[in-house]
């Protein structure tokens, strides 16, 4: 009989702030008992209430529930121990145990609330805790907007995703969209990733984070992204980073305008302006594009790619259409089984298609090129035509071998033939099936031609100049040089041949079947490698 006297009295003073009902235990509220608020469309019913009771002095209104408290607006249902409702200010206030539920959805729990009935504008303090069933954010304070359903919290708190932990000093729960805006000292924790930032907006269902400022992510591997823009999916593995992110990856280091990759496939796409670096191989390479594929540890460079290899002042430079790096296998025997393995140290890379290679002492084109860590052999086919100052060598296939990263020696099949440029219309030549050069610092020191070996070589005086034209054919001959030029012959066996007067011949007609001078295919500098200007 007390309680309904108070809803009595209350209805009968005219609330102009909420429209209430007390609720006696175990007895559903009168439906008829309502008084809405002249400023909201929303009237405020209390559920329950143990003791209700009304208190005013001069213009102020309020009205006081103790014990096991329920208030609902609209889809929002306030719960607590006590609470005081401000008529005049179109408010209340609840203590101990205080929970919010809005829409069956997102459950909120505090020990203190302040809340406006008009605006729908919820201020819990109080260890708050919200959980919307896939997210539970923990915050020192938190203000709830009903209308917008956003919460924004300024003094720190925790995002629990599944076993994702998400901490920042700022927050903005935007509960229809699932979203949640992370602002200052970000950091992200998952048994996979790590992530550090300023800025990020992640999303609860699809456990996706976007970037829009300077990020760091590193993963369980050891792997590192450096990104100021993008998006990482948490569930399938798959990334997109803008305005030139860089991955660490062990030694390696790759950049570009853009970086996608899927963790699933292990294939990561670079582009724009892409370097990759591997300093265990002492390379760099630049293109276009790059796709590597961690799993298979291979790595492909298009739009104009350019493999560095590093040795000291004089790098190797070399280009194609497609270049091409991957883990050389190697054979291991053993006594019970014969079984092959993969070392990581071990590499090659392919070049195809308009292959062209630069150093300062040694240059090259070919259709396709391939190159082994193991031997350190660069393998030329299609046409391949290998320059070294003024000499050019040509034939079907040539093995380029290195020590120590430096050209030593050149083995050269089928249709072999080396040119010397002494002046315009003059040329030294020598042709057989194989030859075998010999390098020093990048300098021709010798050479060897085998089977059908042919020569035609200008005789020159102590003051170089020419006296005669010596056209011969042997076994083979054995060629030396002085400081990259053509110094002597030495014909070894079955010689055949005549040394003309100059007089007798026109220089511009002594050639040998096959003489090509293919000096516009050269690389005159390394700029012309990477398409810039001298």
């Amino acid at each position: 009989m007390t309680r309904w006297f108070y809803v009595f009295f209350l209805v009968s003073c005219g609330m102009t702030g909420s429209t209430l009902h007390a609720q006696r235990r175990g007895t559903p509220p009168p439906d008829s008992v309502s008084v809405s608020p002249a400023d909201t469309t929303k009237p405020l019913l209390i559920r329950n209430a143990n003791r209700l009771r009304l208190q005013k002095k001069d213009s102020v209104e309020l009205q006081i529930a103790v014990g096991n408290v329920q208030l609902q607006q609209g889809t929002s249902l306030f719960y607590c121990d006590s609470c005081v409702l401000n008529a005049t200010m179109n408010s209340f206030e609840a203590w101990g145990s205080v929970r919010l539920i809005e829409k069956d959805t997102t459950d909120v729990r505090a020990q203190h609330l302040l809340y406006l009935l008009d605006k729908r504008v919820a201020y819990l303090d109080g260890d708050v805790r919200l959980n919307d069933g896939k997210g539970k954010l923990q915050t020192p304070s938190l203000e709830y907007d009903l209308n917008s359903d956003v919460g924004i919290y300024r003094n720190g708190g925790t995002v629990q995703n599944g076993r994702t932990t998400l901490t920042s000093k700022e927050g903005y729960y935007y509960a229809a969209l699932r979203d949640i805006y992370f602002v200052q000292q970000v950091r992200l924790k998952d048994p996979g990733y790590q992530i550090s930032t300023d800025s990020l907006l992640y999303n609860l269902d699809a456990r996706i984070s976007r970037f829009l400022t300077t990020t760091e992510i590193r993963d369980s591997n050891g792997r590192i992204v450096e990104t100021r823009e993008g998006f990482y999916n948490m569930t399938t593995g798959k990334a997109e980073f803008g305005k030139r992110p860089v991955i660490k990856d062990g030694s390696t280091r790759i950049t570009g305008d853009a970086i996608r990759f899927d963790d699933a496939t292990g294939i990561s796409e670079a582009e724009g302006s892409v370097v990759f670096t591997d300093p265990d191989q002492g390379t760099k390479l630049l293109a276009g594009r790059v796709i590597r594929n961690s799993k298979e540890n291979t790595v492909i460079g298009t739009d104009h790619p350019v493999l560095i290899v590093e040795q000291g002042k004089d790098s190797v430079f070399i280009t194609a259409d497609t270049l091409f790096s991957g883990p050389l296998a190697k054979s291991l025997q053993s006594k019970k089984e014969n079984h092959s393995t993969t070392d990581s140290t071990l590499r090659f890379f392919k070049a195809f298609r308009q292959v062209k290679i630069f150093t300062d002492s040694l240059q090259a084109v070919c259709d396709s090129l391939y190159y082994s860590y193991a031997d350190s052999v660069f393998r030329l086919y299609q046409e391949p035509v290998v320059w070294s100052g003024d000499s050019q060598i040509s034939g079907d296939t040539i093995l380029l071998r290195t020590k120590n990263k430096k050209a030593e020696k050149m083995d050269v099949f089928e249709n072999s033939m080396l040119v010397q440029r002494l002046d315009p219309e003059v040329y030294n030549q020598i042709k057989s099936i194989r030859m075998a050069a010999f390098l020093t610092a990048g300098s021709m020191d010798s050479l060897q031609a085998r089977s059908y070996a042919e020569c035609i070589y200008f005789i020159q005086d102590d003051d170089s100049a020419y006296i005669g034209i010596n056209e011969s054919s042997a076994d083979r001959l054995d060629i030396y040089f002085q400081t990259g030029e053509l110094s002597r012959v030495v014909f070894r066996s079955e010689v055949t041949g005549t040394v003309w007067p100059l007089r007798e011949k026109n220089p511009a007609t002594m050639r040998l079947p096959g003489f090509r001078w293919l000096e516009g295919q050269r690389p005159n500098s390394r700029f012309s490698i990477l398409n810039l200007k001298d």
